[in-house]
């Protein structure tokens, strides 16, 4: 009886855990901590070419709910990347990317936000005049606005949005809640649990009438 129980406690544990890390519906964020996370943002960027993400990032807190929503982001890399003069880096804006991607890996997961599509550009269809040839689109979930903004200050701590800026030419990048979507992060890690679950009872039991069987022809 104690192990049947263990095989669903332990499951059932993991999952509260990932439920717990994943979030996506929290309190949102008051006036006061709105406040001061402007602050620091015009602290930040002031005299920088970023100063005019303030009023965008205005704009985002205007819809701050507290809940998880995706990023959408259009991208379009420069002929050559665009890095300070002495920098020990290359030109090429495509490994100027990577080695973005390969920073920010793990402050996204610090703070249960995941990449939930990233793909190419892979021919053309209709195009509206004056709108860039991206070359790839991303949608990255976030755990909540206030989580994007602590991923966005701690990527600008460690310096990561150099490698970011040096490699994108020109950007489009807007949040967006899905209608329809079949990605299911809860329900997909729920079912990897219980298979686990019972592939683990499967081969316990199967372990077990083998060592009966031996037991039994010696």
């Amino acid at each position: 009886m104690g192990y049947q129980l263990t095989l669903v406690l332990v499951p059932l544990a993991l999952f509260v855990l990932f439920l717990w890390w994943y979030g996506g519906n929290g309190a949102p964020m008051d006036a006061a901590e709105q406040a001061q996370l402007m602050a620091t943002l015009r602290q930040r960027l002031q005299g920088t070419s970023g100063e005019p993400l303030i009023e965008e990032a205005r704009q985002l807190l205007a819809s701050e709910d507290g809940k998880e929503f995706v990023m959408h982001n259009c991208v379009r890399y420069r002929a050559k990347a665009l890095y300070p003069p002495g920098s020990p880096y290359g030109d090429d804006p495509r490994e100027a990317d990577k080695r973005y991607g390969r920073a920010i890996v793990p402050h996204l997961l610090r703070r249960a936000c995941v990449p939930v599509f990233i793909a190419r550009r892979s021919g053309r269809f209709i195009d509206c005049e004056g709108v860039p040839e991206w070359h790839y689109v991303a949608m990255v979930r976030y755990r909540s606005r206030r989580d994007f903004f602590k991923f966005a200050l701690a990527i600008n701590d460690i310096g990561a949005d150099l490698h970011k800026w040096a490699a994108i030419g020109q950007t489009v990048v807007f949040p967006v809640k899905p209608i329809i979507s079949l990605v299911m992060v809860r329900f997909t890690v729920a079912a990897l649990l219980a298979l686990a679950a019972a592939l683990f009872a499967l081969t316990a039991s199967a372990v077990t009438v083998f060592a009966i069987a031996l037991s039994a022809i010696s």
